[in-house]
């Protein structure tokens, strides 16, 4: 386990807190946010040592030397950011995407762009093998923006493995938890679960993504090892296939109703601004929303140059 200061751990915090706010968004990943601010490699091998072994060391080390090996500090830290997110941004959240959608997705766009560009210049060497990867993760993250979202079971165990899912995507960068959700039909199940602080609902939540993101990060953690190059082309890849989701003039090609009466899109089409303009007769807000993609795109290069320069 690192050694590290308040100061640090108070980051560790915030970079949790900016996981947590992202991940309640269909189409941008935590895992993005993890990887962009330098901790992914750590979270996923932090989760990866929660197996066996650890009960192993409990019982014969004690708590101290299990919390060690687990990085426990670490993980504690991102963990308080990301459910301080998760209950108090989920408002404002909405409340953005209620009136400002498609400025808030030009920015996300960007970061995912800046981010996507900026991993694959990390990539110490391109071959088939990360082509391949780079390819794979590229069209498995496209399908899944373009893929109709069903009407999932509100049975427990469905809960439970819903969980499971939405968690698996939330360390895989460019694939969204929440946007799974939202193609099992549990996206706004868990939104009025939170909000209404439904316990047994948010604890059988927790114990399915528990249960799936610990078997999914020896997975990521394995890649990793193996084959470092072609993981982070896979990255690129899923961070670059996501962009399908985050254009942001849409034309709605379906709706659904919600469980509250409110119609939201079920089915969108990606268009140009100028027949955004034409089809709907409103500004596109081209200038604004170009200027955001920028921001965003800089604000991931002027992160990363100052990380370089510490």
């Amino acid at each position: 386990m690192k050694e590290r200061s308040a100061a640090a751990y108070s980051l560790l915090v915030l970079r949790g807190m900016a996981m947590g706010a992202v991940d309640v968004i269909p189409g941008v990943s935590g895992g993005t946010i993890a990887l962009i601010t330098g901790i992914y490699e750590e979270l996923v091998m932090s989760i990866r040592s929660i197996n066996a072994s650890l009960l192993k060391t409990l019982r014969q080390d004690g708590i101290a030397a299990a919390w060690e090996k687990a990085n426990g500090n670490f993980l504690v830290a991102v963990l308080t950011g990301i459910l301080i997110s998760i209950f108090s941004l989920a408002r404002l959240l909405s409340w953005l995407f209620e009136h400002h959608a498609m400025l808030v997705w030009a920015f996300f766009f960007g970061l995912i762009v800046g981010s996507a560009v900026y991993i694959a210049t990390a990539i110490k060497k391109w071959n088939i093998l990360s082509g391949v990867f780079f390819l794979t993760g590229a069209l498995v993250a496209w399908y899944v923006t373009i893929a109709v979202p069903a009407t999932g079971p509100d049975a427990y165990w469905f809960v439970f493995v819903a969980g499971s899912l939405a968690l698996c995507a939330m360390i895989l960068p460019g694939i969204s938890g929440a946007f799974i959700l939202v193609l099992i039909g549990k996206y706004e199940f868990m939104l009025n679960a939170v909000k209404d602080l439904n316990l047994v609902v948010i604890v059988l939540f927790g114990l399915g993504g528990v249960t799936g993101i610990v078997a999914f990060s020896h997975v990521i953690g394995w890649l990793f090892k193996k084959y470092p190059n072609a993981t982070l082309a896979l990255m690129t890849g899923f961070m670059t296939g996501s962009l399908n989701k985050l254009w942001p003039w849409k034309k709605v090609l379906e709706t659904r109703i919600t469980i509250s009466g409110e119609t939201v899109p079920l089915l969108e089409k990606n268009i140009s601004p100028w027949h955004y303009a034409e089809l709907f007769d409103q500004d596109p807000m081209i200038l604004p929303i170009v200027l955001l993609v920028l921001g965003g795109m800089a604000f991931i290069f002027v992160f990363m140059a100052s990380k370089k320069t510490k």
